[in-house]
């Protein structure tokens, strides 16, 4: 399940996604998300999933690895769920067994939560595997770099976003190998209750707190070694430029924008 993860990997590629700039796909992606919180219906959602599909095929992604990292949501996706059918009130009563009730309104409540949450990972998991984390840190700090006018640390704020985003897939490498030398020795975490299970994970938790502080001391250590001093002057090898690819997807998302806010009061 930790292979099945997407998000804070990156994958090289030379695709018209890998080649916009990363401060346009930050701004698409919140576009993105704005756009599939304004469905209201499942209509809009396949238009969402159509546009996600037709973007996935362009960064040259395989959109079954990108469903891949929905399987470690799935217990989330599963309890809300639950938790919307059972306790969303509603007027049109689809079952009554007791102190059971489920509504419509419940239902759809609860269908259209988990597969907003399912567009929420799929769509930052494509920005994050078609964006380098050095280009990443320029884009937030950039887009960021207005408020510096008020003495908010931009660059430092970006920088530890994207150092937390690059050390998923380590800490999660990291994690599974030392469950596979746990389970070596003779450690269960499957077996047991919740509480059994809870102790288990004490030997594996550990280890892995004090790998992930060293990690943090060596990381120190070379950016330091390296005359690191934050933002202030510093130089790029590459600057950021908007280019056509960056108009060409900001009016496709648009067009998406469109399509959902014209099939809303159609629909509606």
């Amino acid at each position: 399940m930790l292979n099945d993860i997407t998000l804070g990997q990156y994958f090289p590629g030379n695709s018209p996604i890998h080649r916009m700039d990363p401060r346009m796909k930050l701004i698409l992606t919140i576009v993105y998300i704005v756009g599939v919180f304004m469905v209201s219906n499942l209509p809009g959602y396949a238009i969402a999933l159509a546009f996600l599909y037709l973007v996935v095929r362009v960064s040259g992604i395989s959109f079954k690895y990108l469903v891949k990292g929905i399987k470690p949501l799935r217990f989330i996706l599963i309890f809300t769920f639950v938790l919307n059918l059972f306790f969303v009130e509603g007027e049109t009563v689809l079952l009554s067994l007791g102190f059971v009730r489920i509504t419509k309104e419940a239902l759809e409540n609860a269908v259209f939560f988990a597969l907003r949450l399912v567009f929420l990972v799929m769509g930052t998991s494509v920005l994050t595997l078609t964006t380098s984390p050095i280009r990443l840190t320029d884009g937030l700090e950039r887009l960021m770099k207005p408020l510096q006018r008020f003495h908010f640390p931009a660059h430092e704020l970006a920088m530890m976003m994207t150092i937390a985003l690059r050390f998923i897939p380590t800490l999660l490498e990291e994690t599974d190998k030392i469950k596979k030398a746990q389970m070596a020795r003779g450690a269960d975490f499957e077996s047991g209750n919740l509480i059994a299970r809870a102790k288990a994970m004490i030997p594996l938790l550990v280890p892995l707190f004090v790998s992930a502080f060293r990690r943090a001391n060596d990381l120190a250590m070379a950016m330091e070694a390296r005359c690191y001093r934050g933002g202030d002057h510093r130089t790029r090898l590459r600057e950021l430029k908007y280019t056509r690819l960056d108009l060409y997807g900001l009016l496709a998302t648009a067009a998406f924008i469109a399509v959902i806010i014209a099939e809303g009061k159609l629909l509606g």
